[in-house]
């Protein structure tokens, strides 16, 4: 059995007393104190994550672009210099290998980030899928260190960190943009991308510099009431914003169609001459695209106080709390911190998917009432 990485920060974890879980084949942070009250955090000041797992990929040269659009569902030769876009790579038959983060850095320079526990197949992908093209793959992940800040109070805290001469750009960053910046006397890419619901940034910086980054950022965001946050709450504050998780919402049984994601694939990508521009999944995806789905990933809002969770069935309310059919499965379930009652994620057969349908969740036996709502459930103001 592998032994589980660890981040270029894990000595900083231990002093902190985090509790420690393997995930994706890393040893990550699952709490320092308490799930609630470093999500809590996030929501109302700010919180500090460990993101050194998730995988770093270039691509470089003339047809970078280009490699691209014929590896992924999007169209990365249309993301402006300075901005990021949500992708997926898919296999042949339309199913999600992987979401993925695209940054265009310069004309012929891009930054693909993927999850941990798929950023080695996504480069081995990357690298087939870029034969042919006058471009080249370089996996960087192992000398890159990733830190997230997140919250209202975000931007305050790293714009006390950051060089005069950068503060005005990191504080006029849009949304899904990007800027080098030096922070703390660190040369950073500094992104205004999260994955919390909440604004933030994200910091890549050399390996090397992470334990000095991560300590000026604690020690900066101390009177703003900042929090190293871990595992567990990253996961209850993207379920608040309904953003899928690898391996629940997505996986190679799913197509971004019945994700509710289908936005992110370009069937009208097209060459210079305007055919269609193939890419890997194009024919099963169009073929999915025009054809009804067999399931439909919806957001749940629970009746009363039970939790639901990944792989509960999903089924249709029957009598005095009894079981009904079954017509989809849990993905993601937990009690939201923020809004005081159960909420998840779920598949769901379409006659069952529309806002406002009356279901229920089988825990432990017993039907638990839901109503199906719209996604996220939580949106900041």
């Amino acid at each position: 059995m592998t032994e589980d990485r660890k981040t270029p920060l894990h000595d900083e974890h231990v002093a902190l007393g985090a509790t420690l879980t393997g995930f994706g084949g890393w040893l990550m942070p699952l709490r320092y104190t308490s799930d609630l009250a470093e999500h809590r955090a996030v929501r109302s000041a700010a919180g500090l994550f460990d993101l050194s797992h998730m995988g770093e990929i270039h691509l470089t040269g003339p047809q970078a672009g280009a490699a691209l659009d014929r590896a992924l569902v999007g169209r990365a030769s249309a993301i402006g210099v300075g901005r990021a876009r949500y992708s997926m790579i898919c296999a042949p038959d339309g199913a999600v290998l992987d979401d993925l983060i695209v940054y265009r850095l310069a004309d012929e320079h891009f930054l693909v980030v993927a999850n941990a526990g798929n950023a080695v197949r996504v480069s081995a992908a990357l690298i087939e899928r870029a034969e042919g093209f006058d471009a080249v793959v370089d996996d960087r992940s192992d000398a890159t260190a990733l830190i997230a800040v997140q919250g209202p109070r975000a931007e305050d805290v790293l714009a006390s960190l950051t060089a005069p001469d950068d503060v005005g750009t990191v504080r006029a960053m849009k949304y899904y943009a990007w800027a080098s910046a030096t922070v703390t006397g660190i040369e950073a890419l500094v992104a205004r991308t999260g994955y919390t619901g909440e604004d933030g940034f994200e910091l890549f910086v050399p390996a090397e510099r992470a334990v000095e980054l991560w300590r000026a950022l604690l020690a900066a965001g101390q009177d703003d009431g900042l929090v190293p946050a871990g595992l567990s709450a990253r996961d209850s504050l993207r379920l608040e914003a309904g953003m899928p998780l690898y391996g629940h919402e997505l996986d190679e049984t799913t197509t971004p169609f019945e994700a509710g994601l289908g936005r992110v694939v370009k069937l009208d990508k097209t060459a210079d001459d305007g055919a269609p521009l193939p890419f890997v999944g194009r024919e099963a995806l169009e073929a999915r695209a025009h054809s009804a789905p067999a399931r439909v990933l919806v957001g749940l809002r629970g009746e009363g106080r039970r939790p639901a969770r990944a792989g509960h069935d999903v089924v249709r309310r029957g009598l005095e709390g009894g079981v009904g059919a079954v017509v989809g499965a849990v993905t993601s379930g937990l009690p939201s911190p923020t809004l005081g009652y159960p909420v998840a994620m779920a598949y769901v057969t379409p006659e069952v998917s529309a806002p406002g349908t009356e279901l229920a969740v089988d825990v432990r036996g017993r039907a638990e009432p839901f109503v199906v709502v719209d996604l996220p459930f939580y949106q900041r103001a």
